[in-house]
């Protein structure tokens, strides 16, 4: 695997080293070793998947907040997607800043998010899995979120979002 820090601070971009031959590729997508050399979290609590049948799904901004943040390793198995991610670390150098990245199945990044990031994506293809890797348990009573479109953050998502829940266009503007 090959970390590169991304322009927030904490969050990472993991190109995956392939092995490949005529059958495809194999790689690994987490290493407990390589990711303490990195000073990243490594205890896996929950994997999560999500699949989203039409290209234009946007999902998000979700986080968790204290005694419960949770890190997260995001990867696409099938489609692609727009993940963003948005410090919310008042202590952070990079408070309130986003970051999006492009995921798909075939270039296989992987990208890190630490704690105390809302993180949500938008699917670019049809039929396009997710699959979370968790750092921390859910726990529905520090489950929080912030609007797809607060204009605190304004993200530029790729695509006009076609489907959002309920519930994602419910969230309020963000209160520093």
């Amino acid at each position: 695997m090959i970390f590169k820090e991304t322009r927030l601070n904490g969050a990472f971009q993991i190109d995956l080293e392939k092995i490949e031959d005529q059958r495809g590729f194999f790689a690994r997508t987490f290493c407990r070793n390589e990711f303490e050399t990195q000073e990243l979290e490594t205890g896996i609590a929950q994997c999560n998947v999500s699949y989203n049948t039409h290209k234009g799904t946007l999902r998000g901004m979700h986080y968790q907040v204290y005694p419960h943040e949770e890190a997260k390793l995001v990867s696409c198995l099938t489609g692609a997607l727009f993940d963003v991610i948005v410090d919310l670390r008042r202590d952070s150098p990079t408070f309130m800043e986003w970051l999006g990245v492009e995921l798909d199945a075939k270039t296989s990044k992987v990208l890190y998010i630490p704690a105390g990031f809302a993180h949500g994506f938008e699917t670019l293809r049809e039929d396009t899995v997710v699959c979370y890797k968790m750092f921390e348990f859910y726990h529905p009573e520090c489950a929080r979120a912030i609007r797809w479109d607060d204009p605190a953050f304004s993200i530029d998502w790729p695509l006009p979002p076609k489907i959002i829940s309920k519930k994602d266009r419910s969230y309020k503007d963000f209160e520093i």
